[in-house]
């Protein structure tokens, strides 16, 4: 029986308890008229008594009207005579016995129902934690067995993580092939990994593959409204881990406990920090915690505190990265086994066009080609779902219910013209994969990128290239309409946040070397940067405005450039997109670079939009 079902059956019968109590105490008797003596023999010698009951010196009866009465009487032998000869009915009983113990028990009631509750709740105080009821135990689930459970066949892309894993539970199944040349059980592992890369999805696969008991806790739950209940729940989940040794003990999002100490706002001791000081002492503290084994997970390692990362708490970190092109296709492959895939669905190509996914926008993406499928009414998930769910991803849902004026749809038309086809004539970027005027998302327009090989490392060239794109949609405006307009609001910024990282950050500017310039510093309690302290004199922010400036004016003069060269090819690209709304990667090349476009649809027709669009932009992979 589990502890809910115990204390739910404890509160049920306390609830019958209280209710048979009232139901005997609030039994209301009969109401009944007292007499004095003279009136009750005045009524038998009228005849009009129908029956009596007598007990001891009292004298209950009913008149033969049938109104109760009742009275006392003394010992009269003469008043017996008197009954039977009005032949009255007549019933006699023992004297009552005093119930003392009842009317103790009724005095006393109240203050024994007081002792009994606080009985109930010193006990609950003492167990787990000195907290009221279950607040001081530990929350954590203890996983068991299911057919639907999870198991290192389940998940791909992490090949180098799952090895790390592997040799724990290999550790708690056969400790002797390590300990017999003086290894010892490490006792903690630390997951690192950005959201979706699947370290919680790992630790459901070591709870599928070990046969130890595996309890699952989130750093959230150690933490409540009154102090000490953190700490109190440490305690407890350790004293688990002990009873049930060997064990693994997992911790999701440790970061919401674990976060540096001394960081709080006005400083001081407070209840975060005293769970996490529970929480190193049990980990390695005076007590051996042997054959327990805790493996946290974070997407923050950074606000750490590193007490908690030594060697001897978490003795491992495991890095779970990214997945790479050909890890892409592993997590596609487990995911696609859920759904019924067309012969010709190729999960090589559709991985390759996914850079940058992690194993949750994987999964997401086959979910909504399975969708997909579904509102198309096929039985099989086709390669055409693939496209449309990753383009739905990546660039957002379309919304062709968007009324747009044929103005603003012109000078749309010219913006994605000039970013594709800078991006286009430019060496060294990823090619495009597709250009369209359709709104998406929150922009009006998009031009994607799509690397043809993964990327760790960004050149100059690269990054400077980068801005040329972004400011080419701005330079089409400005040579095809001849006016400027809010669609490339988001381009400029990106631009220049880019080429102020490629001055401060990367050490890309000549004029100032390879310095790096205003550190950053992040609150560890709040986990955010709420500060960027300038670590340089006045004359150098001087110098590297007039650098950030002076990298994105040439990119615009090189984006520029480019469109004039080319006039001819941007109007035809803008005529293109009038006619057929989005053009892809072959479309593209074989406006730029084979016979052009000489389509019968909307000529493109330069003219200034004065009504401010909705945010437009650029999206690259």
């Amino acid at each position: 029986m589990s502890q809910f079902q115990k204390n739910l059956a404890l509160w049920l019968i306390v609830l019958l308890f209280m209710i048979a109590l009232f139901n005997i105490f609030s039994k209301q008797p009969v109401v009944k008229t007292e007499i004095i003596y003279s009136e009750f023999t005045d009524a038998l010698d009228r005849s009009d008594v129908g029956e009596v009951k007598i007990q001891g010196h009292a004298i209950t009866g009913k008149f033969k009207n049938g109104k109760p009465f009742e009275t006392f009487a003394p010992d009269d032998a003469a008043l017996l005579e008197m009954m039977r000869s009005k032949k009255v009915k007549i019933t006699v009983q023992p004297p009552e016995q005093s119930s003392w113990w009842m009317s103790v028990f009724i005095s006393w009631f109240p203050m024994l129902l007081l002792i009994v509750i606080w009985i109930f709740f010193m006990r609950q105080m003492q167990g787990g934690g000195a907290k009221a009821m279950s607040f001081g135990k530990s929350r954590a689930k203890m996983m068991v067995e299911s057919k639907n459970k999870v198991t290192f066949k389940d998940v791909a892309g992490v090949e180098e993580a799952k090895e790390e894993l592997v040799e724990i539970i290999e550790f708690l199944k056969n400790p002797a092939k390590f300990t017999k040349l003086g290894g010892k059980l490490p006792k903690g592992v630390l997951l690192i990994g950005s959201p979706g890369t699947g370290k919680t999805l790992l630790a459901r696969a070591i709870a599928g593959e070990a046969n130890v008991p595996f309890f699952s806790i989130s750093g959230s739950d150690f933490v409540e409204m009154f102090v000490g209940v953190g700490a109190s729940r440490v305690r407890d989940l350790f004293e688990q881990g002990k009873k049930s040794a060997p064990c693994i003990i997992f911790v999701d999002e440790i970061d919401a406990v674990g976060r540096h100490r001394g960081a709080g706002l006005g400083g001081g001791h407070d209840e975060r920090e005293q769970t996490l000081n529970q929480l190193l002492v049990e980990m390695d503290g005076f007590e051996s915690t042997e054959g327990v084994i805790m493996i946290a997970a974070t997407n923050r390692p950074d606000v750490l505190d590193p007490a908690l990362l030594r060697p001897g708490r978490f003795d491992r970190q495991v890095v779970v990265p990214q997945p790479d092109m050909r890890g892409r296709e592993a997590i596609l492959k487990v995911h696609a086994t859920k759904v019924p895939l067309d012969e010709n669905v190729n999960l090589q190509i559709i991985a390759r066009g996914c850079p940058g996914f992690s194993g949750a926008d994987l999964a997401n993406l086959v979910n909504e080609a399975a969708l997909l499928a579904a509102r198309h009414e096929t039985e099989k998930v086709m390669m055409k779902d693939f496209e449309e769910a990753k383009d739905k991803v990546m660039m957002g849902v379309e919304r062709r219910s968007t009324v747009i004026s044929d103005k603003e749809k012109n000078n749309t038309a010219f913006h994605e013209a000039g970013h594709a086809l800078v991006a286009t004539m430019l060496p060294g970027t990823d090619p495009i994969h597709k250009v369209t005027i359709i709104p998406r998302g929150m922009a009006l327009g998009l031009t994607q990128q799509l690397p043809e090989d993964e990327k760790h490392t960004f050149p100059r060239t690269y990054l400077l290239n980068s801005i040329a794109i972004l400011m080419g949609g701005r330079a089409a405006e400005e040579l095809a309409l001849n006016e400027m307009t809010t669609g490339a609001g988001n381009d400029i910024e990106r631009a220049t946040d880019l080429a102020r990282r490629m001055v401060c950050k990367w050490g890309m500017s000549d004029k100032l070397g390879p310095l790096a310039f205003g550190k950053r510093e992040e609150h560890m309690f709040l986990g955010r940067e709420i500060s960027q302290p300038k670590d340089y004199s006045e004359e150098t922010a001087r110098m590297i405005d007039a650098e950030v400036e002076r990298i994105v004016k040439e990119a615009m003069d090189k984006a520029k450039a480019i469109l004039v060269e080319h006039k001819e090819k941007l109007e035809m690209l803008a005529h293109a997109l009038l006619d057929k709304e989005t053009l892809g990667t072959d479309e593209l090349r074989k406006i730029v670079f084979g016979e052009g476009y000489n389509g019968n649809g909307h000529k493109p027709e330069p003219a200034p939009v004065m009504t401010p669009p909705l945010t437009e932009g650029t999206a690259t992979a």
